[in-house]
Parts: structure tokens; sequence; C-alpha cells
């Protein structure tokens, strides 16, 4: 009984100054949005072309591997 009461005393004194801390809410402008906005649109704009010869290299790996039909005489 003496551990689970100490235990309990130790996890309250731990938590306790969670809930004294201070929220305090950022309140960043519109253009501070449009900006990581169109960062976010370069990252996505690249994203497509990177995508693209991904497939590409896989592809060719693919047709590299299969073997030739044409004869070389």
């Amino acid at each position: 009984m003496k551990t689970a009461i100490s235990t309990i005393y130790l996890v309250l004194a731990v938590i306790s100054p969670a809930f004294a801390a201070e929220t305090v809410v950022y309140k960043s402008g519109i253009l501070v949005s449009v900006f990581v906005g169109v960062c976010a649109l370069v990252v996505v704009a690249q994203l497509v072309p990177a995508l693209m010869l991904l497939v590409g290299f896989i592809k060719g790996l693919a047709a590299s591997k299969t073997p030739s039909t044409e004869s070389t005489h």
C-alpha cells in the first residue's frame, strides 16, 4: 500500500508542472501562410519529374534484363 501511494505521489509530482505551463498561440500573418503554400507547391512540382525519372529507370532496368531477340550474324 505504501509503495502504491508513493508511486501515485511521484507521478503527480512529475506531471504537475505540465498543467502550469502557459499556452501561447502563435498568430502568423497571411504572408507567412502564402510563403509556406508556395514552398509546398515547389516541392510538389519537383516530385512529378522525379517520379517520372524513377519510373523510367525501373522500366530501363526491367528491359535490359530481358533477353535480346535481335541476332548479330
